[in-house]
């Protein structure tokens, strides 16, 4: 038996001889079994159930990507609504959805800046700005950022959410405790501590390190935060003060500075405005022992870029200048997107920043795209707080401000988050007093308590399963599982069966990796989208990314890009990708958009290999014509399978099956494969999928090929 690759390369890690040894072609036909059965549909709209998304893009791209070809290339592979995905709070940066507006203090040209309401002009860009009193070094902005604690100058200090103090949220500042984590990179003997405050700074506050092995920040629950000795302040009076945590040092890697009330001093901003005179201050932290001639020893390493002892903090206030702009943080303009063609003609789903701006400019956007006349479907609440290592009551906090600014402006607004990091298991966190380590059953039951769950119409989260470069044939068995477990997951933490689950960001994995554009994702793709239509309940949404080209570059085991296309650095498209292939099966063959509501039915193979993977998965969905599109899976990347087809739920004693000419259209290991070789890697064969129409007898079986999805569309009889 030969063994069949997804690339041309003999070091394929995809290459499972081991795996698939034991397959053998089939002789036998299988069973691929829909169950019709009265009740047992699930419902759903695919223009409002299957869409795609809008990322970032360089200033250099954007004549490419929002010419007539290309937005028309974007738009075929079918997919219906889009999401526009906000970007900037990813690297730490303020939005500027709107280049005009007004700053806290106009003469300066710097403080909390809100866009304007009033139309005027075309937005066609929007603007990252960086932020001066940023608190972490680490996050997507790369090597050109860092935190203002650790960096060697003592005029720059962070400085935490004004929005997050008692102030503005209307309850104790300990109700919302403010961190720092410094992380050393190994463990280091430590006894003291010169924290040099700035305004405002902590009148009480907690020195802790941390006992487990691994970071407390991605392993929440794996070690325990303790106190130093000698590590706890209940009259904190600033200043940069030496003091001793322990009479002896203490071995420790990580430790976390916890503050719970605020001198409400005012910072180097002046007093005329009351966000500059609440939360924490720090200018400069070193963190050491003393030596045998009772010297203190500073551990910390303090320079002005990401070789700095790194630090992260809970929040940090998004006061900056206008002389802040950052280059490479230019997205598209909300004139620009919906005016591009992109839409599809339905309304999108818009996010609004939260944890770097305020709720007086996230209520201006909303004005703003209302006033335009754009249609919006959903406001997605901020991006990745769990990825900022935020806890969840500080992201409720922020939620609940944003919710009463922007219901201000249109009462009817459809609000969701957190927007999560693609995760495959319950998001865990540092245990607050109760011993509750969950997230997302944290910030649900804040809203609880406050009586604001109204105020939440959707959960979202971000969907890339598969670790990059690590990827083997054995997970795509996976994809169902994953899908079905990490949805019920977000129900077992309490989301209401009322509250619409929504996948608002997905692809294959979080870092571009080789078998994104191998046959491989095209499967993913269409088991993905089934599996999430099946468990994640009614007026769900699963959103593709991206629409957009993007040229092929580097990932860690060869060439390769997300989008749908293979484009070189102009955006010129050159081929189409396995997901482009399957995005048009799911969009133009299995589902009719424009048509309403269609129909989910149960179906499963019974074909499983010697492990229990389960070979075959099948979706079917009834149109609104009457019409049953069943999509088949064969991910058996050796062998076709023949498989007959039968209904259960018949009505009246009628045997309900296919009837007259079924189309068939199958793409798989036959119409495309990959070839991987550098900046020229490309598929061939491309495509097309082979189409076909079956007479359909009774006991008529379909021969699935290797590695393949099959969409099989017909009337049945006995319905």
């Amino acid at each position: 038996m030969s063994c069949f690759s997804l690339r041309a390369s003999a070091a394929s890690a995809f290459i499972l001889c081991s795996m698939i040894a034991y397959l053998s072609p089939a002789t036998i036909a299988q069973t691929v079994r829909v169950d019709m059965t009265a009740g047992k549909a699930i419902a759903f709209d695919p223009d409002k159930a299957m869409g795609t998304s809008l990322d970032i893009l360089t200033t250099k791209e954007f004549a490419a990507v929002f010419s007539e070809p290309v937005v028309k290339a974007g738009l075929s592979a079918g997919w219906g609504p889009i999401t526009y995905r906000q970007n900037t709070e990813l690297t730490y940066d303020a939005w500027h959805w709107n280049p005009n507006g007004t700053w806290s203090d106009e003469k300066q040209k710097s403080g909390y800046f809100v866009g304007s309401a009033e139309p005027s002009g075309v937005l066609s860009e929007s603007y990252g700005y960086r932020l001066p009193h940023r608190g972490t070094t680490r996050s997507d902005s790369g090597q050109n950022e860092y935190s203002r604690m650790t960096d060697g100058d003592p005029a720059s200090y962070w400085k935490s959410n004004p929005y997050l103090s008692g102030k503005f949220t209307g309850e104790p500042d300990s109700a919302n405790p403010q961190w720092v984590v410094i992380e050393f990179p190994v463990q280091q003997e430590i006894d003291a501590i010169q924290i040099s405050w700035a305004n405002p700074f902590a009148t009480r506050y907690v020195i802790e390190y941390w006992t487990g092995k691994e970071s407390p920040l991605d392993k929440p629950t794996g070690g325990a935060w303790v106190k130093f000795p000698q590590g706890e302040v209940t009259s904190g009076t600033g200043g940069s003060k030496l003091e001793r945590l322990a009479d002896r040092p203490i071995a420790a890697r990580f430790l976390r500075i916890w503050m719970t009330e605020s001198s409400n001093t005012c910072d180097t901003h002046g007093s005329g405005d009351p966000r500059n005179c609440v939360g924490y201050a720090i200018s400069e932290i070193s963190l050491g022992n003393f030596n045998a001639l009772g010297e203190f020893v500073d551990l910390v390493k303090h320079s002005p870029d990401q070789t700095q002892t790194i630090t992260q903090v809970s929040s940090v206030d998004p006061w900056h200048t206008s002389e802040g702009i950052v280059s490479s943080r230019i997205q598209t303009g909300f004139d620009q997107f919906f005016r591009s063609g992109y839409t599809n003609r339905l309304p999108p789903m818009i996010p609004v920043a939260m944890f770097y701006t305020t709720p007086e400019d996230s209520a201006a956007e909303l004005a703003y795209i209302e006033k335009r006349g754009y249609p919006v479907s959903y406001v997605e609440m901020s991006e990745e707080p769990d990825g900022a290592y935020m806890l969840p009551e500080d992201y409720a906090a922020f939620y609940l401000q944003w919710a009463t600014a922007l219901h201000k402006v249109d009462p009817k607004l459809k609000l969701g988050g957190p927007v999560f990091t693609g995760e495959n298991e319950d998001i865990k966190v540092w245990p607050d007093a109760q011993g509750r380590t969950s997230w997302l059953s944290r910030f649900l039951d804040y809203l609880k308590a406050h009586g604001r769950m109204s105020d939440l119409a959707f959960v979202s989260f971000e969907h890339y399963p598969l670790e990059p470069c690590q990827i083997t044939w054995a997970d795509l068995y996976r994809e169902p599982q994953l899908v079905e477990g990490i949805l019920k997951t977000w129900r077992d933490d309490g989301v209401p069966a009322d509250v619409p689950l929504m996948n608002t960001e997905s692809n294959l994995s979080w870092s571009l990796t080789d078998p994104m554009q191998d046959l491989f994702a095209g499967l993913w793709l269409a088991d993905s989208v089934g599996a999430f239509l099946t468990h994640a309940g009614p007026n769900a949404a699963y959103y593709h990314s991206p629409v957009q080209p993007e040229a092929l570059r580097s990932g860690c085991q060869a060439w390769g890009t997300y989008g749908n296309f293979v484009a070189n650095e102009k955006l010129e498209i050159q081929q189409y990708t396995a997901q482009y292939f399957a995005s048009q099966l799911l969009n133009l063959d299995w589902v009719k958009h424009g048509a309403g509501m269609h129909e989910l039915y149960p179906a499963a193979g019974d074909l499983q290999d010697e492990a229990k993977h389960d070979l075959i998965t099948a979706y079917a969905v009834k149109r609104p014509g009457g019409e049953l599109s069943l999509m088949i899976i064969n991910k058996d990347p050796t062998n076709a399978h023949a498989v007959e087809i039968a209904f259960d739920g018949s009505q009246q004693g009628a045997t309900v099956q296919f009837a007259g000419p079924v189309k068939m259209v199958t793409f798989g290991a036959a119409e495309y494969v990959w070839h991987s070789s550098g900046a020229t890697s490309h598929a061939d064969p491309d495509g097309p999928p082979k189409r076909s129409v079956v007479d359909w007898r009774p006991g008529q079986t379909v021969l699935l090929p290797k590695a393949s999805v099959s969409v099989l569309t017909g009337k049945v009889s006995g319905r």
